[in-house]
């Protein structure tokens, strides 16, 4: 079983510190709402690395945001419903549609600068499943390294935020269904209470739960996994977008190949230099990409091969070193030029759809826990993430965050809490060994094609991991693995459950989307256990 609190504590002889809202992370949506909060409270941002080292540096394609006289908040929102397969929340959708060029200029306001074209306007791009250009773009395919420099050189700037770098969040604290604070560990290993009257996850995605990433080290579902432990619901984790371009190359690591190099014409092509993505889509290789990444392992099967083929070299060399700079100049550097080279690509876990279940104020089942990005499920995304909405989505609703936190009440009176596991024997684990083997685990069973003898198997060895609770744990190696493996749990409990194959979910047992049966959610959390929830839907 998944415990309370994966750490001892004692919250009088702890080490306290004390602010009004309490920010863990330091990607667009941690280092955006610690600077909305700034204005007027104070701020503590809890950064597990530097400042600067985040899932957000490692955006390629955009921000997606109506800006252009040809386009349109109906537009918009029709994309993000289609892509999103049925299981969108309409409201949450409405919101970002509307709010995300306010939320546009904003970060334009903090010195985030987009690219321009010679006259000086700014340059759209069109990528996968969207019907405009509408994606804004940084230093052609830089876009989340130029919002974090930007975003961090402000939040540096604010005397009200006070930044904690190499800082790991263990837990949030809970009393009376209310959180009140983080447990946080210092660079040297020593334990704290931050106290807060509201507290904000922005811990990012769970990339690391598989061998193959687009993602980071650094994301390993921290923030699924800290809000499940402390009572709040977890909602469609089943739904994983594995992107289908990730370099495949002897040596190199799974690179993004960004959705851009396609929305400028790249075509993919199979091991015996076939186009073939007009087999199983009309809209080709600017499909939704749970259907590109399935279409890509498909042909991988029939094949027999490892990777298929990204092409873009019918396309001019200027065009290709002033899009894609450094992705040419990565490639570039494993003697691949994409120029004149064929880029061998294949999919890799990217982003998850699903996450902590949040109103339209960003706000947790557990009052005063809020969630913002990757780890957050607002309704935006629905089965499917629609490309370069995840940025927007940051700012949309970091800023409804902090207006909500503004009415929050002050803080209780915080009774004495001792938190004491109970371990069997003082046992220690190789988590490192442990994690390759979970990842590998996801990566058979809970991957882009699931089926059930599959699903229960990889469920029935993570449960049998849970005893690894009961060990002994100091290092943050050893949280990040507690991290992952219990929301490996509740990933691969939900796709078990889906009896069906939607956006980001495919099983190759129920292939078809039943919106019969499964236009709903599947929701866990630590006292209800899992169940189905409907929504009122107005659009597909």
């Amino acid at each position: 079983m998944i415990p309370r609190y994966i750490a001892d504590f004692d919250l009088q002889t702890l080490p306290r510190m004390k602010t009004e809202v309490a920010v863990i992370g330091a990607g667009i949506a941690g280092l955006y709402t610690a600077l909305q909060a700034s204005e007027q409270n104070e701020v503590v941002l809890i950064s597990k690395k530097k400042l600067d080292d985040s899932n957000t540096r490692w955006a390629q394609g955009g921000i997606a945001a109506v800006t252009a006289k040809s386009d349109s908040p109906a537009l918009h929102r029709q994309d993000t419903l289609i892509a999103g397969a049925g299981l969108c929340s309409y409201e949450a959708v409405e919101v970002l549609v509307h709010e995300g060029p306010e939320r546009l200029k904003e970060l334009i306001a903090y010195g985030t600068e987009f690219d321009k074209d010679a006259e000086g306007r700014y340059e759209l791009t069109k990528e996968g499943a969207h019907s405009k250009r509408r994606i804004l773009h940084a230093h052609g395919d830089a876009t989340g390294a130029e919002i974090v420099r930007a975003l961090s050189a402000r939040v540096r700037e604010k005397s009200n935020i006070t930044v904690l770098e190499d800082h790991f969040a263990i837990d949030v604290v809970t009393q009376d269904g209310e959180c009140v604070g983080v447990i946080a560990m210092k660079p040297d290993g020593e334990r704290f209470f931050l106290e807060a009257k509201a507290t904000v996850l922005a811990t990012g995605g769970a990339g690391q739960l598989y061998r193959y990433t687009t993602n980071p080290e650094i994301a390993t579902a921290d923030g699924i996994a800290i809000a499940y432990r402390a009572g709040a619901r977890i909602k469609d984790v089943e739904f994983i977008q594995f992107h289908p371009t990730a370099l495949y190359y002897p040596g190199a690591p799974r690179f993004l190949i960004s959705e851009a190099v396609r929305g400028e014409g790249a075509i993919l092509r199979n091991t015996s230099g076939e186009r073939f993505m007009e087999k199983y889509h009309p809209q080709k290789e600017l499909a939704p990409r749970d259907v590109v990444a399935r279409a890509i392992v498909s042909e991988m099967e029939r094949t027999h091969s490892a990777y298929v083929y990204l092409d873009i070299t019918h396309e001019s060399e200027e065009l290709i070193k002033h899009r894609f700079p450094n992705i040419y100049q990565f490639c570039l550097q494993y003697g691949l030029d994409m120029v004149t080279d064929w880029i061998p690509v294949a999919p890799a876990c990217h982003y998850i759809m699903g996450g902590v279940q949040t109103d339209l104020n960003g706000e947790t089942s557990t009052k005063r826990l809020f969630a913002c990005g990757e780890v957050s499920c607002t309704g935006v995304h629905g089965a499917n993430r629609l490309a370069s909405n995840s940025l927007s989505e940051a700012v949309v609703f970091g800023h409804r965050i902090v207006h909500r936190i503004r009415e929050l009440p002050p803080l209780p009176e915080i009774r004495p809490l001792q938190a004491k596991a109970e371990k069997r024997g003082n046992r220690t684990v190789n988590t490192r060994e442990q994690r390759v083997k979970l990842q590998k685990l996801m990566l058979r069973h809970v991957g882009v094609k699931r089926q059930e003898k599959g699903l229960q198997k990889a469920l029935e060895e993570l449960e049998r991991m849970q005893r690894f609770y009961a060990c002994e744990h100091h290092e943050i190696e050893a949280f990040e693995f507690l991290n992952l493996l219990g929301t490996a749990v509740l990933t691969t409990r939900a796709a078990l459950r889906r009896e069906e194959s939607r956006g980001g979910h495919y099983r190759n047992d129920f292939p078809n989307k039943d919106d019969l049966i499964w236009r709903k959610h599947i929701i866990q959390s630590m006292d209800e256990g899992v169940r189905e929830e409907s929504d009122q839907y107005d659009v597909e």
